[in-house]
């Protein structure tokens, strides 16, 4: 099971401005989820043959972090150790680990083993003794685990893949781009206007929109998914469940967006608050 956002970007989030000619759109998947990229200014025929390119970004991104094929991140679970990890898994593992020491470890990739225990009905106890991002060692060039442990990026990866595609776009010369792989970068405006994105409840309901230029937004539902037995899909590493029911943060970077709003779901408003004077330039968008 992926553990999507829920943001969805409504129709009205690409038709804004009059004054904007239609976007060059591509539909398709990343890690498990529905994606899309709105590009302005690029007729169709020429998008064409700059899709290719972006999908194989996602397949390299995918190839790093999915859950759900051979990559970096099912061979680090199963063996506990990697060598020579990829400027990708770094700048996650880092951004991770900033985010971790941020919200007093509620953004915490090591709950997996818990993740797997809730969503099968097994002992909570003994999945929850494996947990803990201080037990992980990493470095620029390798990383190794606690026997046992496993990891998931599912609450930042999408984030990083919008952040590295908007990335590729800018520097390809396309500076007017909204690029939504289950969280949102939005890069410069849409016409004169800035992008125009929709926060979603876990039954798609709108709760709001946020305005973007050069920005990112992420939202998070417990709810969103259950597992188990009818368990929120967003677990407390420490065992509480969560506070809210949809959280949305927009920041520089969809990744830090990703992540904060995962561990917002699971912290009261005090931590809230002290985990954003902790991240630069990070707003909370919506929390209900």
């Amino acid at each position: 099971m992926n553990r999507r956002r829920f943001l969805t970007i409504t129709a009205a989030a690409l038709c804004t401005s009059p004054a904007a000619a239609n976007p060059a759109i591509w539909k398709g998947r990343a890690l498990g989820a529905d994606a899309q990229i709105a590009l302005v200014g690029l007729p169709e025929n020429r998008a064409a043959l700059l899709w290719p390119k972006i999908e194989a970004l996602i397949d390299l991104i995918e190839a790093d972090f999915s859950l759900f094929r051979d990559s970096t991140l099912t061979r680090l679970n199963q063996t506990g150790y990697i060598a020579n990890t990829t400027r990708a898994f770094q700048t996650v593992v880092a951004t991770s680990d900033r985010v971790n020491k941020a919200t007093g470890g509620m953004f915490d990739p090591s709950v997996q083993p818990l993740w797997l225990a809730t969503a099968q009905g097994r002992d909570l106890n003994a999945a929850r003794a494996l947990v803990g991002w201080n037990k992980v060692k990493w470095s620029e060039t390798d990383i190794r685990l606690a026997p046992d442990m496993a990891l998931t990026f599912n609450g930042i990866a999408q984030g990083f893949a919008a952040d590295s595609i908007a990335e590729f776009l800018y520097g390809k010369g396309y500076h007017n781009v909204l690029v939504d792989m289950g969280e949102v970068m939005a890069l410069g405006d849409h016409g004169a206007d800035p992008w125009r994105v929709a926060i979603a409840g876990p039954q798609g309901n709108r709760l709001g929109e946020a305005l973007l230029q050069n920005r990112a937004l992420a939202t998070s539902s417990p709810r969103g998914t259950v597992i188990g037995a009818d368990a929120p899909h967003i677990i407390n590493p420490h065992g509480p469940a969560p506070l809210w029911n949809t959280v949305s943060v927009s920041a520089p970077s969809a990744a830090v967006a990703d992540a904060l709003s995962t561990a917002f779901c699971l912290m009261d408003r005090p931590a809230i608050d002290a985990a954003l004077a902790q991240t630069p330039n990070t707003r909370l968008e919506h929390i209900s």
